[in-house]
This record gives C-alpha cells, structure tokens and sequence, in this order.
C-alpha cells in the first residue's frame, strides 16, 4: 500500500515515539472507520463472480484503485484477504488498523524489493489464502495498473478479481491517488466484474495484454458504478453497514 523505505527492519522502529505514534494511529484509525463505515449503504453488483470462483475451489487475486481502500476495506472485512503492506511506519500503522477488520499481510512493498513481496503473495495464495491489489500503488501513476496482480494469477492458477467501490457523498484526499472516503450516511456501489484468467504459460506479450486488459475492465466498472449509485436505492436491495464479510 505504500511505499518501503528501508530493509527489513526500517529505522523508525529504533524510535520509541514513532512506535507509539504507529500503535495510536491503529488504536485511533479503526473505531472511526467502523463508526462512519457502519452508516454506509450498499449496492453491489456481481457477487456471484467471488462465490462462482470460491465454489470452483480456487480463490481470488482481488484487483482495484489504490484510492479505494477505505471503502474496500471496510466492505471486505472479515474474509481473511492477504495484502501487502510496507515495511516502513505508514505500513505499520496501516497494518494495524487492517488486522482488526479481518485482513492478514505480508511485509514488503510493490514498488521496492517488488519480486519478494510478489512470492509472499504467491505463498499465501498457495496456502488457500485470497490476496488483495492495489493495482496503481502504492505510489501509482494513478489507474496505471501494475504487472503485480497478472502475474500472481499466472504464477498461481487463481484469477483475477477486478472490482471497483463508488460514493454518491465523499471527501476527495488531496493525495496522488485522489483518495476517496465516503461520508457518513452515503450510498455506496461495489461493482465486481468477471473473473479474468491468465494462462500459467503467458510470455511477456500475453502478460502485457492481460495488464491492459484489466486497466480497461476497471474503467468500465468504474462507469457501471457511477450508473448505480445514479439508479439511487432499489427497495430491498441494500443495506445499512452492511458487509460482504458477514
């Protein structure tokens, strides 16, 4: 999710304030997502690609924005998704508030060291273990999607998952990513698309054709999401807090 500045055991962690500061911000950041997370109602869109690909005994490489995050993980708690977090204090903290809704990770970073924390993935994949991507982090160029998530799905046999989470009300960050929270009491669409399956004997051009792919696939969905959350609520079809973790 962000970016690693250091070998395995980073400097920071010789700061004892900086430790504590790490603990304060997971301490702090869950209730307040929680809170406003549970005033949040949802529409979603194609579930049965994650329960078809679960029931087919495998499990998903879920592939989405890095300004997603929050909604995404707030949406897909308590699923036991594998994500990888960096080995630096913003990873720290991150990893912290992830954990109590469900996630587990691995430490490393897609930007540095990008073939180790690809094999952890890999290796939790390998235990029955779904893993998350964000596919323009952790540092983008926004919506460039990173080989990462491709060749997992090569390396693993296990398909890709796109998705993408939309709000009718939200804060934009000020961020590369343009981060988006969605406010309290906003409606929320989540639009999973179809699985895309990448052959375990792509080449370098097959790969590069499934990465452009899946940029493509996430700006339709994007465009299906926005079209929900225009519908408004369906009676009956959504939920307050509601959760696809549940």
């Amino acid at each position: 999710m962000t970016t690693a500045t250091g070998p395995s055991e980073p400097g920071w962690r010789a700061s004892r304030s900086r430790r504590l500061q790490a603990a304060a911000f997971g301490a702090i950041g869950f209730p307040i997502i929680h809170a406003i997370g549970t005033t949040w109602q949802w529409r979603c869109e194609g579930r049965e690609h994650l329960e078809g690909i679960i029931s087919g005994g495998r499990q998903p490489v879920m592939a989405f924005w890095h300004g997603r995050i929050l909604p995404a993980i707030y949406y897909f708690r308590n699923r036991g998704i594998v994500v990888i977090t960096s080995d630096n204090f913003d990873g720290e903290w991150i990893a912290r508030i992830i954990h109590r809704f469900g996630f587990a990770t691995v430490r490393g970073s897609t930007s540095r060291h990008a073939a180790r924390a690809a094999l952890k993935a890999k290796r939790q994949m390998e235990e029955g273990k779904p893993v998350g991507f964000t596919l323009d982090g952790p540092r983008g160029p926004a919506l460039v999607a990173q080989p990462g998530a491709v060749w997992l799905a090569k390396a693993t046999g296990n398909p890709v998952l796109p998705f993408h989470i939309e709000a009718d009300r939200h804060w934009t960050a000020r961020s590369w990513d343009a981060a988006q929270v969605p406010r309290p009491f906003s409606l929320v669409a989540v639009v999973i698309g179809a699985p895309l399956w990448v052959p375990t004997d792509a080449g370098e051009t097959v790969l590069e054709q499934k990465r452009l792919e899946l940029e493509h696939v996430l700006g339709t969905l994007r465009a299906r999401a926005l079209d929900v959350l225009a519908e408004g609520p369906l009676p009956g079809s959504w939920s307050l807090g509601g959760s696809f973790g549940q």
